[in-house]
């Protein structure tokens, strides 16, 4: 049967909770560590950027990479958090997916799916409490978290 997933996330954590009806409890079904997400640019770094030289003269500069390690990583994080629930859908394991997370993190995750995966976003909340019990989580969302007339 298709379920309906609320995942709940940020750059350095996921869970994916079930809901099985619109005003029930939430049971967390799995869950991702993403330690990179929590590094300082500093700790991603192997080493220095490089250097260039100017075309006309012997001036030399750094250069510097135009998204750091961490937007990196962070971006490599949705990605396959993406990939997942787009995997999900096209099995028809989820109905629907209700996403929470941070504004800048939810955005990147949104940004990750396809059209199709897109359509069956029943709602986004900006929040942060992947860190929170699943009742607390719960409490921090709407009484009802979808509709129970299915017109999809």
């Amino acid at each position: 049967m298709a379920a309906t997933w609320v995942v709940v996330a940020d750059s350095s954590a996921a869970r994916i909770f079930t809901a099985a009806s619109p005003t029930g409890d939430l049971e967390e079904v799995a869950s991702y560590a993403h330690a990179e997400g929590r590094l300082q640019d500093r700790e991603l770094r192997t080493d220095a950027p490089g250097r260039a030289f100017d075309s006309v003269g012997a001036g030399r500069h750094g250069m510097s990479p135009k998204v750091s390690p961490r937007e990196h990583e962070t971006a490599a994080f949705a990605r396959l958090l993406g990939g997942y629930i787009e995997k999900a859908r096209a099995k028809s394991e989820i109905r629907r997916v209700i996403l929470v997370a941070p504004p800048e993190f939810l955005g990147q995750l949104r940004n990750t799916l396809d059209d199709d995966t897109k359509k069956i976003v029943e709602g986004e909340y900006n929040l942060n409490v992947v860190r929170m019990r699943a009742e607390e989580v719960r409490a921090h969302l709407p009484d009802k978290l979808y509709s129970t007339l299915d017109q999809r």
